[in-house]
């Protein structure tokens, strides 16, 4: 499920970059969102689970009915001659919500639909009737594939002009998450790919186009969420120890939507005496592979997960290059997951790469400092001029361990950020992970963004986050 006809390359108008954990980005930016939305709410999310974060979104859609029900109220009053408050909707899409759900899911590409009877018992959401009162119109619709397509994108569209991305689910995992916002023509580029996997079966049933967003200029925020008192707005704010807010200059950046679509045949080979597979050639795969291709003096690379071995050759070939790279992951973070979906585990590939990038990088010394038991790789020339190999660091994320003494429920114990920078130039940010899950079979989403400003502004965001919450493993300097 692609988005068929459209040119991903776009121009975007980033917003503002957050930090946090789920509960707290959805509280503190997600949901004051809801209640700026004039026609329409689009939120496309993986998971669907009992939390804070699904009570808060539970309880914002809630106010927000209260007070548009209030609103008609008053309308009814001021007679005919009042403007007539123009219905809402809410379209909710998510991949996973039990095992349960998963085993027994349709397998057609419309997916399934809750009917209104099933959103407050099993969905935890308000029923019709109380959505009725304020004039909402709500559908939730579900989307999953045997044996492991999960729909992974995560984004919110309010009245199809701003858009979040965040990297966060709507469950209780205190992980650290990632989100930024934008305006812009790539909000229409996300709305395709919205429609194009999760509006197939009602593509007749568009809102009116909102009017234009006042104009803004740089550093002003406007309606930005990241500007407003959640409590003005009846919500409770979840803080969190790791929340870190920044707002951007919003100038046009060349921007490019990346969809990866899914697919259901994990293509294993369990024999030693097979090939691996080449990966799927999505566009967030290929961009992502020519973006360390095309590396020319630093990688920086978050993931939860490290399996995918086009990722692990590519970092690989990017050292060799004179590359500096520096990876962030999780040394035990949904283990059986990447046992089921990659036959390994992100700790075998990492001491792999650093141990193959041991090997490479004492071969490429001077023939004199080889020792009697070394030989020359078969893929190294020697007549060829050596370039310096470029260096490694591998740091797996933990907890800040004072908050934890300290009982802080919003310490994220684990990194859920996807998060790639080549180069300080070029941000890729969005769900897919560096793991054979999301290189396979899943269906990802990342948006690419082209700007040394942008790209400095995240970096040194999670660098100051990171600290007290990385543990070095391995570092070549």
């Amino acid at each position: 499920m692609s988005v068929p006809g459209t040119s991903l390359i776009t121009t975007s108008l980033p917003t503002s970059f957050e930090l946090g954990t789920g509960a707290s980005i959805y509280t503190q930016s997600l949901l004051p969102a809801f209640h700026e939305a004039t026609h329409e709410i689009i939120l496309v999310t993986c998971f669907w689970a009992r939390s804070a974060t699904l009570t808060a979104v539970a309880e914002t859609i809630q106010v927000l009915a209260e007070r548009r029900r209030q609103l008609l109220e008053s309308q009814a009053e001021a007679g005919p001659e009042g403007d007539a408050l123009p219905v809402l909707r809410i379209r909710i899409c998510f991949s996973s919500r039990s095992l349960f759900q998963k085993l027994f899911h349709t397998t057609s590409k419309d997916g399934y639909l809750y009917p209104p009877s099933s959103w407050s018992e099993k969905l935890g959401l308000p029923t019709q009737q109380t959505l009725r009162s304020g004039n909402i119109d709500l559908q939730v619709k579900s989307l999953f594939f045997l044996p492991f397509c999960v729909m992974h994108p995560k984004f919110l569209i309010i009245d199809r002009q701003r858009a979040w991305l965040p990297s966060c689910n709507v469950s209780w995992e205190p992980w650290l998450e990632g989100c930024i916002s934008f305006t812009g023509d790539a909000v229409t580029g996300l709305v395709r790919f919205y429609e194009a996997v999760w509006a197939r079966d009602n593509h007749l049933d568009q809102p009116p186009p909102p009017p234009p967003p006042p104009q803004a200029g740089p550093g002003h925020l406007g309606h930005t969420a990241t500007n407003r008192s959640t409590s003005r707005l009846g919500l409770t704010a979840i803080q969190s120890p790791a929340r870190l807010c920044v707002d951007l200059a919003r100038r046009p950046l060349p921007t490019i939507i990346l969809p990866s679509s899914h697919h259901r045949n994990p293509r294993f080979r369990p024999f030693p005496w097979q090939g691996a597979p080449s990966t799927p050639p999505t566009p967030l795969n290929c961009a992502i592979l020519r973006l360390l291709d095309m590396a020319e003096n630093s990688v920086y690379m978050q993931t939860p997960n490290l399996t995918s071995t086009a990722v692990l050759d590519a970092l690989l070939d990017a050292l060799l290059r004179g590359v500096n790279v520096t990876v962030v992951t999780s040394k035990n973070m949904m283990l059986i997951e990447q046992i089921v979906t990659a036959g390994t585990t992100t700790s075998l590939c990492v001491k792999s790469l650093i141990k193959r990038y041991q090997r490479h990088r004492d071969m490429g010394q001077p023939k004199n400092s080889w020792t009697d038991n070394q030989q020359p790789h078969h893929d190294i020339d020697l007549e060829a001029q050596r370039h310096r190999v470029g260096s490694l660091k591998i740091s797996y994320y933990h907890p800040r361990q004072a908050n934890m003494a300290r009982n802080m429920k919003e310490e994220p114990v684990q990194s859920h950020l996807k998060l790639t920078i080549v180069d300080e130039q070029y941000t890729v940010l969005g769900s897919g992970n560096m793991d054979r899950a999301s290189w396979f079979t899943s269906q990802e989403l990342g948006v690419l963004f082209q700007s040394g400003e942008l790209a400095t502004t995240v970096a040194n965001s999670v660098a100051e986050v990171l600290q007290g919450r990385a543990d070095t493993l391995y570092s070549s300097e």
